[in-house]
């Protein structure tokens, strides 16, 4: 199975939680709760109502018909049960919502797109704060600006823009969330060219842990723009993200170029010394995975944003590498090679994910992938995926946002995913942290957006790097009691 297929899985869920046009009725009864520390408390009846009745959107609590729509996630390997969940329809409910939960110190999580690997996008007896119905996408194409709310997706930014001949660098599965995407650093198709999504954040409205309402940018609370470009949501809710858009042409040059894996390793070689010299304009994004028609396979999607006459030219040494299984390359719009993975209605599938950063492909390395796949049960659904980055990622210090990687060659992840309910679910997780125990020596630091929840936290401090301390020290200034601690977690400064 393809790792965009099960990244795909829970596009037509997410669309299904549209706000509805009544409330949801009053339970009238006191609430079991969880605190953000861990303990066990009760919200008393009363509370609940105040809240509700402090809304625009919709507060959804357990026994409401729509509860287990609104608590499901897109990863269902995690069954998350809230007691409270707030749908908000503006920047007012989520001021509403952050105050209720830092006055009553609850276990808080925050959903944008909806796309957490991890499942900390959920959690079980506290609040969830959802702003994905929050999805509206303006853009202006004089300024070539684009204002996009928390919880729309990817597939919404990119059409929106491409209506202009305009686009920014915005992850490579459609139904991603822009906002987890943005403020974990963003690797993209066209990030090589016009660098990561969050290089491209312009400013972002906020609320805080103190339910204050913040617009940030180079000009205002420029040290909070800093972290929220690559600090994950340690900061506070992201309301709306304003992108700066690049002219591009609409009709590109990509698709997927299919190998068997026998052969692997010198093919993986030759692509290695090739894909080091390539052009900011070229992306090709590497799995290793097992195809239902062809088997095991190495499999490169590509995505060429230069001039279309020149793409062939560019692409075939990447053609000679083999006899391809598989060669669909062409002429493609970018909102066609973006969408490519999108598939409303796929079975949902379970996944458990691992990755970390390389910088360079090295023998070791493709020995290490290569050699995961073929010793893997072929019953079971196991990838390998390493995603471009270089170019214009790499020209910007280190220091300049949070995002630490900008050395890195690859963004690369191990993956396992099963068909829910999940009877495969043990045995593709200890597959993937068996190997994951062999590659993780071969990183050097780690990209946020597939942290899990079972990392350690040596692995958030070298996914900042030098960046950490600084980081500790506004998480201490913007939320000192951490009451947003469900994701890659930076604690506050002693």
């Amino acid at each position: 199975m393809k790792r965009r297929e099960f990244c795909a899985a829970g596009a037509a869920a997410l669309t299904s939680l549209c706000l509805p046009g009544r409330r949801t009725r009053a339970a009238g009864n006191d609430v079991p709760v969880i605190g953000s520390d861990g303990r066990q408390m009760t919200l008393a009846a009363h509370d609940i109502e105040d809240l509700r009745a402090g809304l625009r959107g919709e507060l959804i609590t357990p026994g409401d018909p729509n509860y287990d729509t609104a608590r499901r996630l897109w990863n269902p390997a995690f069954e998350r049960k809230p007691a409270l969940i707030v749908r908000c329809a503006g920047a007012a409910d989520v001021v509403r919502a952050v105050s209720f939960a830092g006055s009553h110190a609850l276990l808080t999580a925050v959903r944008g797109g909806g796309h957490s690997i991890s499942g900390q996008s959920g959690c079980n007896g506290g609040l969830v704060i959802d702003v994905s119905p929050m999805r509206a996408v303006d853009v202006d194409p004089l300024a070539k600006q684009a204002r996009v709310e928390a919880g729309a997706l990817l597939g919404q930014l990119d059409r929106e823009a491409q209506a202009f001949g305009l686009a920014t660098t915005a992850g490579t599965v459609a139904d991603t969330g822009v906002a987890g995407l943005t403020l974990g650093g963003g690797v993209g198709r066209i990030g090589r060219r016009f660098g990561l999504t969050c290089d491209n954040l312009t400013a972002v409205e906020i609320v805080t842990a103190d339910a204050r309402w913040l617009r940030a940018s180079a000009q205002e609370n420029p040290d909070l723009f800093w972290a929220v470009r690559g600090g994950g949501g340690n900061f506070g809710v992201v309301t709306s993200f304003v992108f700066q858009l690049h002219e591009v042409t609409p009709q590109m040059y990509g698709g997927q170029l299919l190998f068997p894996l026998a052969g692997g390793r010198q093919l993986l070689a030759h692509f290695a010394d090739w894909i080091a010299a390539a052009p900011d304009e070229l992306y090709v994004d590497v799995d290793l995975q097992t195809d239902e028609k062809f088997g095991r396979v190495v499999s490169f999607d590509v995505c060429y944003s230069g001039p279309v006459d020149q793409a062939p030219r560019v692409l075939a040494p990447l053609r000679k590498l083999g006899k391809p299984l598989k060669d669909d390359l062409a002429p493609a719009t970018y909102v066609t090679l973006q969408g490519s993975s999108y598939t409303p209605g796929f079975s949902r599938f379970g996944a458990y994910v691992k990755g970390g950063l390389i910088f360079g492909m090295t023998p070791t390395l493709i020995n290490a992938i290569v050699g995961f796949i073929e010793e893997s049960p072929p019953d079971l659904l196991l990838n390998v995926w390493l995603q471009q980055q270089g170019g214009a990622i790499s020209r910007i210090a280190p220091t300049a946002t949070a995002y630490w990687g900008r050395g890195a060659s690859h963004n690369l992840g191990v993956a396992g995913a099963w068909k829910m309910p999940g009877a495969d679910a043990d045995r593709n997780t200890e597959r993937v942290r068996s190997a994951w125990a062999q590659i993780e020596p071969l990183t050097r630091g780690n990209y946020i957006n597939l942290a899990n929840s079972d990392d350690r936290d040596s692995r958030v401090h070298a996914a900042y790097g030098d960046n950490y301390a600084r980081l500790a020290s506004l998480k201490k200034q913007y939320d000192p009691t951490n009451l947003f601690h469900l994701n890659a977690n930076i604690k506050p400064a002693a």
